[in-house]
């Protein structure tokens, strides 16, 4: 069993992601930020606590940890819930208030399921 889920929502998120950098940068770059994501993923299912808090954006018990300009948000459980990837410069507190409606569950794919490329 993998160390990690990915919710629906995240994973939109991490497509959005590359497709933007493919579009901006090229594919190794949109390869590169995608693949050192999964890998923060990997290293925050063997170290859950590494996140931090943001009680400035939710009160939800959610942690938060970057990768270049993007927030990870995840839930640290026995297997770590990824919620949503979101670059730093969005309006997150808007965004995080989904989980009010319970519209970030990680429901989802598990560990590795990455977007390659066209």
């Amino acid at each position: 069993m993998s160390r990690y889920i990915v919710s629906p929502k995240a994973d939109e998120d991490i497509f959005a992601v590359w497709r933007y950098l493919h579009a901006r940068a090229g594919i190794e770059v949109a390869n590169r930020v995608e693949a050192e994501i999964y890998d923060a993923f990997e290293t925050l299912a063997k170290n859950p606590r590494l996140g931090h808090k943001r009680s400035d954006l939710t009160s939800h018990p959610v942690l938060f940890f970057s990768v270049y300009s993007y927030m990870i948000v995840y839930r640290p459980r026995p297997q770590l819930e990824i919620a949503r990837v979101l670059h730093g410069k969005r309006n997150l507190k808007r965004i995080l208030e989904e989980f009010r409606s319970g519209g970030l569950e990680a429901r989802g794919t598990t560990g590795g399921a990455r977007h390659a490329g066209p």
